[in-house]
């Protein structure tokens, strides 16, 4: 690393959020000095996506969530499907927001020390949170809209299937 590399200011990591939302074609907005809001169309539906900049604590916070409202009848059983999908996870989680049922996959990048976000962390991070949204979303969707159980909900998402018909 050279002098003048050491000497600049660090690049924010909304900075490098915005980069890669500008790079990737993806709305997104600054709504405010510390986050920025991208919208991300996935296979299942659009995941509206908010990276918010925790200076005190020094981490990037990722949420990513969707457009499923969870009832107060299927809360209970939409927090047993996110214990069971939780256990499956080894980075991030899915919570329910419960100011208004909403299901949203969450995780932070440590960046203590002054530690600079790399586009390839974010993209990572951002990858994380689109995979598990990708793959759940049906069992949420089993969960709230069919009234299915957990576990029913859960087998249903983990069967994959090979080949083409």
């Amino acid at each position: 690393m050279s002098l003048i590399e050491l000497a600049r200011d660090p690049v924010s990591p909304l900075e490098v959020v915005e980069r890669m939302a500008a790079g990737n074609n993806w709305p997104f907005e600054r709504s405010g000095e510390d986050e920025i809001a991208l919208v991300v169309t996935g296979r299942w539906t659009n995941y509206q996506v908010s990276f918010t900049w925790m200076s005190e604590i020094e981490a990037l916070h990722l949420a990513c969530a969707f457009d499923i409202r969870v009832p107060e009848l299927r809360l209970s059983e939409v927090q047993q499907l996110i214990a069971l999908i939780n256990e499956q996870l080894w980075i991030g989680h899915f919570d329910v927001w419960m100011q208004n049922g909403m299901v949203m996959f969450r995780h932070a990048l440590l960046l203590a020390g002054g530690v600079p976000a790399s586009g390839r962390q974010c993209e990572a991070a951002l990858g994380c949170a689109l995979d598990a949204c990708e793959r759940y979303f049906p069992a949420f969707q089993f969960v709230v809209w069919a009234g299915k159980p957990a576990r029913e909900a859960m087998q249903s998402a983990m069967f994959e299937t090979s080949g083409e018909a």
